[in-house]
This record gives structure tokens, C-alpha cells and sequence, in this order.
């Protein structure tokens, strides 16, 4: 098949795409909305929550490569991957809903049932997203087609982040209700009826994934299965290791400031009386600040998403990336000399922290496409969802640390949900919202520098290959 011939067709990655949309809304609330959810209405200690997270991610990692192995031994019709799609999106689904069930138990039944919803909702993410994430490593053997096709996930990815920002605590405030006498919003229902209408969602958006997609990308046809090789493969991999020690930094970047978001509006930005145009001047809360907040960082990640193929093209992914990564952690230290009454320059650095930060993803997840591609150029053999399962570990990785670091330090400086905070857990909230993550942010740019695969080797590996398959055929 020549290279020509590689070019997929457009609805094929809007399909795709929409597998995204499903996953990202459940992971956009893990990011931004789990921590909150469960100290402010779960009523989880901070210290308590920490360590479930750091557990229960942990135990959940591990299961990302187990699942790579998993997928990469199955043999369906539809494929390798996409079969999981559809076996497994009505039970996604229904976890979800679970996991945001409060019951009305004992405090250590309660902490019983969110460590099993929690590590039952995780294993499942894992067992259709990794799957899902590595039916992209597949899709065509084109690495410019690839980056086309993690640019429309990513697009779709932050429409649902847009989503979730937008609509998930005015769901929770409106589905909720409030207590008749006291006035108070109850929550724990918002939360759990809001599931059931993401849940719903979720289901059609995977089957369209399933549905819309096709793998075209198959290992070596002398290739011998060995559980042994792919993972000595795997940890051989120069790029890749550079990689996931990247992607690990990066999420910590990402999570220690979202891990701590509605509490930083919620206990540093607080109520706000506010002049904006069309809307006159009232009062806005910390649900309103921070819904704008997250749906503002969305959109400015989306507008990024939208340029950062053309930019890559042009300077190529690994300089893309480092110039991005730039801004986004000047755009994240800046906060924490920030006020409270400079709201609009909050905002602004938002937009362009967001604009910059978001399209790292994208040229993350088509580097890691490249790194499967070096494996099987170098050695013969091809493990396409153990690569992309081993990435997914890192991410989760760095999402438990993030969260353990954000609650341990909020539980040290006297954190305690629903009241005035004292002026070091202000302080703890306002570091972890700034000057944390842009640190590790600067150490995953100083690891991105020696990753070894630019553009145009990846092209050389990309010809060579494609020459040794259609000798094969």
C-alpha cells in the first residue's frame, strides 16, 4: 500500500473522535471534580482521601499494561481493539453511577463503598479506554495521519471537557435541589443523577467509536506471541522511556492544580459581585466562578487543539511541544501573585495557559504512536496496546500522586471542608494551584530535550517500514 493511499477518510475520525467525547466525560470530572466530591460532599477526610487515591491508582495502573497484553492477544471480526468498545460501555456506564452514589452508611461503610466504586469505575476506564486509546496506534500506518487523528480526538476531548465545565455543577445544583429549611443544595443526588445522564451519553458516543472505525495496522506476520519480549521490548525503548517519564511530569503538572481548582474558588476566589456585559451586576458563587473557570480553560484548550497540527507541521512535534509547555507554566506561576479582586487577569492567564497547555496531549499521544513504530522498526515486533497501555499507566500515575500530594499538604496546613479556611491551608491552596505544578512542568520540559525521534526520522522509520510490509505482502 503505498503512501498515498494511507489518507483516512473524514468521517472515520470524527468516529473516533466521539470515543473521546465519552471517555473525557467521566475523566475531566475525575480531574477536576473527584477531590471536591469527595471531601466537600462524599465527607471523606483529606487524609483519608489521599491514600484511597494513591491506592486504588496505583492498583489501577498496574492493570493498564495487563490490559495492553490483554488486547493485543485478541482476535475478533472487528479487530484487536474496537470489539471492547462495545462489550464494555453499558457497564462503564453504570459504574459511574455508582461511583457517585452516597450512601447513607457508617463512616467506614461509606469509605468501604468509595474505594470499591472508585477502583470498579478505574478498572473499567481502563478496560475500554486503553483499548480505545490504542485502536489510534493502528488506525493507519501514516504518522501524519495519526497526528490528524489525535488532534479530532483531542478536539473531541475538549468539547467534552467543555461539557463537563459547563454543565456539570449547574446539573448537580439544579437536579440536586436544595433542603427546604436550610436552603442547602444537595449534592450527593445532583451528583448521582447527573451520572445517569453522562452515562447515557457515554454509551451512544462509544458505540459511533465502535461503529465508525476500522484497524488496519497488524503486527508482523511472522511475529511469535511472547509476553516476555513485548515487555523487554517495551522497557527497551529509549524513546518511550523518555517518553513516560515526560508524560508522568506532565500530568503532575495537570493534576496537582485541577485536583485543588474548586477548592481554590471555592476557599480563595469565594462569592464575587460582578459587572459584566448583557448581564448587568450581581452576585456570582463559587459554582458559577469555577463552571466559567473550567469551560473558559476548555475552550482556549480547543482553539489550541485546532492550530497545534499546522504548528507541528511546520516546526515539528517535540519543538511544538517545548514552546507550548513554555507559556503554559509561565501562565500557571503567575497565579499565585494573583488576588482575588484580579479575577479578569486570572481569567486571562487561564485562556492562555489552557491555549498552550492543552495541546500537549495531542503531541504527547502521536509521539507515543511514533514510539510503536520505532519498536517494530528496530526489533521486528510490534506491540501496539502494550505501548499505549504502559503510557496510560503513567498518566494515571501521575493523576494518584497529584491528588495524594494536593490532599497530604491540604490535610498538613488544617484543611476542613465547608469552612473559612485558616491563612496557611489559604496558602497551601494557592501553591498547589500555581508554583507546584508549573515545577514539575519545568522538570518534564528539561526530560522532553533528549527525546530522540523528531519528524524527520520518524519519517525515514516510517518509509522503511512501509517498505518491509509490502515485501511481506
Amino acid at each position: 500500500m503505498s503512501n498515498s493511499n494511507h489518507k483516512l477518510p473524514f468521517w472515520e475520525k470524527i468516529s473516533y473522535g466521539f470515543g473521546d467525547l465519552a471517555s473525557v466525560l467521566f475523566w475531566q470530572t475525575f480531574m477536576l471534580y473527584f477531590t471536591y466530591f469527595y471531601t466537600d460532599v462524599f465527607l471523606i477526610p483529606a487524609a483519608a482521601a489521599a491514600t484511597m487515591f494513591l491506592v486504588s491508582r496505583i492498583f489501577d495502573g498496574v492493570n493498564d499494561p495487563l490490559m495492553g497484553i490483554l488486547a493485543d492477544r485478541t482476535n475478533t471480526r472487528w479487530g484487536k481493539f474496537r470489539p471492547y468498545l462495545l462489550w464494555l460501555c453499558v457497564p462503564f456506564a453504570i459504574a459511574g453511577v455508582l461511583t457517585f452514589t452516597v450512601p447513607d452508611f457508617s463512616p467506614s461503610g461509606k469509605l468501604i463503598w468509595a474505594y470499591a466504586t472508585f477502583m470498579l469505575i478505574m478498572v473499567l476506564y481502563t478496560a475500554i479506554n486503553i483499548p480505545y486509546t490504542a485502536l489510534m496506534g493502528v488506525i493507519s500506518p501514516n504518522s501524519q495521519e495519526r497526528t490528524s487523528v489525535s488532534s479530532i480526538k483531542f478536539i473531541f476531548a475538549f468539547a467534552a471537557g467543555i461539557i463537563v465545565s459547563a454543565t456539570l455543577m449547574p446539573m448537580v445544583r439544579s437536579m440536586g435541589g436544595t433542603d427546604a429549611v436550610t436552603g442547602v443544595i444537595n449534592e450527593a443526588k445532583g451528583f448521582q443523577r447527573s451520572f445517569m445522564v453522562y452515562g447515557a451519553a457515554a454509551i451512544v458516543f462509544f458505540l459511533i467509536a465502535f461503529k465508525g472505525t476500522r484497524e488496519r495496522v497488524v503486527p508482523p506476520k511472522n511475529q511469535n506471541t511472547s509476553i516476555k519480549r513485548d515487555l523487554k521490548d517495551l522497557v527497551t525503548n529509549r524513546p518511550w522511556l523518555i517518553l513516560l517519564a515526560t508524560t508522568i511530569t506532565f500530568i503532575l503538572f495537570v493534576a496537582v492544580r485541577g485536583s485543588v481548582t474548586m477548592h481554590y474558588f471555592k476557599y480563595v476566589i469565594g462569592s464575587q459581585e460582578l459587572t459584566l456585559p448583557f448581564l448587568g451586576t450581581k452576585m456570582y458563587d463559587f459554582i458559577d466562578l469555577s463552571s466559567a473557570y473550567n469551560t473558559v480553560g476548555q475552550v482556549s484548550s480547543l482553539l489550541g487543539v485546532l492550530l497545534v497540527n499546522w504548528i507541528a507541521r511546520i516546526i515539528g512535534k517535540k519543538k511544538a511541544f517545548v514552546v507550548f509547555f513554555i507559556i503554559a507554566i509561565f501562565s500557571t506561576a503567575i497565579l499565585y501573585f494573583l488576588t482575588a479582586e484580579q479575577l479578569g487577569t486570572i481569567f486571562f492567564f487561564q485562556i492562555t495557559g489552557s491555549m498552550t497547555g492543552g495541546p500537549l496531549s495531542v503531541l504527547l499521544w502521536a509521539m507515543y504512536a511514533d514510539t510503536a513504530d520505532y519498536a517494530e522498526w528496530k526489533r521486528g515486533r510490534r506491540a501496539t496496546g502494550l505501548i499505549f497501555s504502559a503510557s496510560t499507566m503513567s498518566q494515571k500515575f501521575g493523576w494518584a500522586f497529584g491528588a495524594y500530594v494536593a490532599l497530604n499538604l491540604m490535610a498538613q496546613v488544617g484543611f476542613q471542608p465547608n469552612e473559612a479556611q485558616n491563612p496557611e491551608s489559604l496558602r497551601g491552596l494557592l501553591l498547589l494551584f500555581s508554583l507546584i505544578p508549573a515545577g514539575m512542568g519545568v522538570i518534564s520540559i528539561i526530560i522532553s530535550l533528549i527525546y530522540p525521534l523528531n519528524d524527520k526520522r520518524v519519517k525515514v522509520i516510517e518509509l522503511e517500514l512501509e517498505e518491509r510490509r509490502s515485501k511481506q505482502e
